[in-house]
């Protein structure tokens, strides 16, 4: 199969560049890349990364249900 992409120049000459710095033919470059995204595991469902699960927050600053009681109640929808 021949498939033919336009590639913006930046992304050309550094494929060209890493080609030519690894002794490998272009074509050998590209390949080896698709088979590495191709093959590479999607996960399928959104993961938070650890810096933002492990974090604990500022040990002086008011916790949000603090102002629970300040909050305006939502608005009702009128159906009719």
């Amino acid at each position: 199969m021949q498939i033919t992409i336009d590639l913006p120049s930046d992304l050309e000459e550094g494929l060209v560049r890493q080609a030519a710095q690894s002794q490998i033919p272009l074509q050998t470059l590209i390949l080896r890349a698709l088979h590495r995204e191709v093959q590479r595991p999607h996960v399928s469902t959104p993961q938070w990364p650890d810096a933002v699960l492990s974090y604990a927050g500022v040990s002086d600053f008011p916790a949000f249900e603090a102002y629970r009681d300040e909050l305006f109640p939502p608005n009702e929808a009128e159906l009719l």
